[in-house]
């Protein structure tokens, strides 16, 4: 009996995009904490972002309901997924946190993001935003759970595109968000 090896589930890529989820494949399997994934795999990002070869034209279309994502690969082990976010002008998130790091790279446009802190008194509990973030095309950002909480929008009057690599499986979970939050919001 012949068995064949799980492949991992890849979208018809660029050769720039190929050559780029090699990269995260090495910088992920050095088995580093969290956090420390997050940047480097941001350090691989980083010099992709902006350029005209690294998604297909079918990675750039939007949704206008929502936010469209586009799976880009998912590795076979679950270690890590690459998607490729679209904002049409308006566009947010709900106000959530993800089940793993996460690495965030701006490729066209703009994004804004509100981070929040999550504050209870044991009977009650209420989200405080610490910080408003812009990110603009070519700028990179990290994180890892706990403390992940904020919401991201296309604030701007134009398309956005991101790039996102998660230390998750995609192809099976659907999704990085692990909770949406519906408590009462500070405003700043």
């Amino acid at each position: 009996m012949t068995t064949t090896a799980p492949r991992a589930v890849t979208a018809a890529c660029t050769r720039r995009m190929s050559g780029l989820v090699e990269e995260i494949r090495e910088t992920v399997g050095r088995g580093l904490p969290p956090e420390l994934t997050a940047y480097l795999v941001g350090e691989r990002i980083a010099p992709h972002l902006g350029a005209p070869d690294l998604l297909g034209p079918e990675h750039c279309e939007g949704d206008p309901d929502r936010y469209r994502q586009h799976l880009l690969h998912a590795e076979t082990d679950g270690s890590f997924s690459v998607v490729a976010l679209v904002w049409l002008p308006g566009q947010r998130t709900p106000i959530h946190d993800h089940l793993s790091w996460c690495t965030t790279g701006v490729h066209l446009g703009e994004e804004s993001e509100r981070r929040y802190r999550l504050i209870s008194d044991g009977r009650t509990a209420r989200l405080v935003p610490t910080e408003d973030v812009v990110n603009r095309q070519g700028e990179v950002c990290g994180f890892a759970p706990p403390g992940d909480i904020h919401l991201v929008r296309n604030s701007g009057s134009s398309t956005a595109i991101s790039l996102h690599v998660y230390g998750a499986d995609l192809a099976r979970l659907g999704s990085s968000i692990r909770r949406v939050y519906r408590l009462p919001a500070d405003e700043v």
